[in-house]
């Protein structure tokens, strides 16, 4: 079995955004990712980071994610106090209205992975 804390740790946060209309939802989008994007680089043991933003509509779905992951959950833990982090999280405040977290090691399957219909084996 393998050590959960010696693996490599995914790290996504799911926000909605402040904003009574479209345009004031995009700048609040925009500054999220362009403040998160410049973490990139900066914080020792990220391995990734990724920022998407929500194309469904849905109304139950949130505007937008951050994925990001780290060499290990000590990784992670440093940077949930690292101050450029910290300074990140309070310059965004106001912009994020809901959060949600999962946290998970990304640890190898012992299963292959889940065939595509129509592909051959």
């Amino acid at each position: 079995m393998t050590d959960a804390n010696a693996c490599p740790i995914r790290h996504i946060v799911m926000w909605n955004v402040a904003g009574s209309t479209e345009a004031e939802k995009r700048r609040a989008i925009d500054s999220v990712r362009r403040e998160f994007e410049a973490l990139q680089g900066r914080i020792p043991g990220m391995t990734r980071l990724e920022i998407g933003v929500d194309i469904s509509r849905i109304d139950y779905a949130c505007d937008m994610l951050l994925l990001t992951e780290f060499e290990s959950a000590a990784a992670l833990a440093a940077y949930a106090v690292h101050p450029e982090h910290l300074a990140v999280r309070d310059r965004l405040a106001g912009l994020r209205i809901a959060r949600h977290q999962v946290d998970y090691p990304m640890i190898p399957q012992d299963h292959p992975p889940i065939a595509q219909e129509g592909a051959a084996g």
